[in-house]
């Protein structure tokens, strides 16, 4: 044990009990985001359907996205510590829940959501690439870095769906040519418009078939 875990003993981010940085029983308790669910954009509804209300209408560049777990109070303090907190390692726990939860994609590769050039010098690390690399290796699927962030707009946190939409239009360029069927990897899926937005990139340099993966889901309510 290092001198500095003696002094500074880790602790669950959910329950704060001493030992990991999530206790078995918390990362047990985290809700699965199983069937029935959107087979579109993954939201979780009472019967399975092909649209949901939180994605009919619009235009989707991706093909289909899901995630392991759903974006509650308790994924928010793990994602925080993981981001901002700097605990790396908690891509591996993250990529692990991906595998438990969600269907291996039918692709050739996996290509990580860039974080703009602010938050990657706060942080020193970039989560979406990190959750990348360690599904990769678990899929045993390579992990190619295809998508540049040139500019960093303004925060998305507290924008509405719409304002979130405009905010990320155009903000990712992808490297050509694109492989045919891809995996976009992030940590968190809020509304669907920087996977769009980065979705619409990669379509733009070839890829034909984009489907999105992501460690956490904001879940508004159930759909239709």
């Amino acid at each position: 044990m290092r001198a500095l875990d003696l002094l500074l003993p880790e602790r669950c981010l959910v329950c704060a009990f001493p030992g990991t940085s999530v206790c078995s029983s918390c990362a047990a308790d985290l809700r699965r985001l199983g069937p029935p669910l959107c087979e579109r954009c993954g939201a979780p509804t009472a019967i399975p359907v092909r649209r949901c209300r939180e994605c009919e209408g619009r235009r989707l560049a991706f093909a289909s996205a899901r995630a392991a777990v759903a974006y509650d109070p308790a994924v928010k303090r793990i994602v925080r510590g993981w981001k901002e907190g700097g605990l790396r390692r908690l891509a591996h726990f993250a990529a692990e829940l991906v595998a438990e939860v969600v269907e291996r994609p039918s692709v050739s590769a996996l290509t990580p959501v860039p974080a703009d050039r602010e938050r990657l010098l706060r942080r020193g690390h970039q989560p979406a690439a990190a959750l990348a690399e360690a599904l990769g290796r678990l899929w045993e699927l390579p992990v190619v870095g295809l998508l540049g962030r040139p500019r960093s707009g303004p925060r998305q946190r507290g924008l509405s769906l719409p304002e979130r939409r405009r905010n990320v239009r155009g903000s990712f360029v992808a490297r050509t040519p694109a492989p045919r069927r891809l995996a976009l990897v992030d940590d968190v899926y809020t509304s669907g418009a920087t996977a769009a937005a980065a979705a619409s990139a990669l379509r733009r340099a070839g890829a034909r078939e984009v489907h999105v993966v992501a460690f956490a889901r904001a879940v508004r309510r159930a759909g239709r």
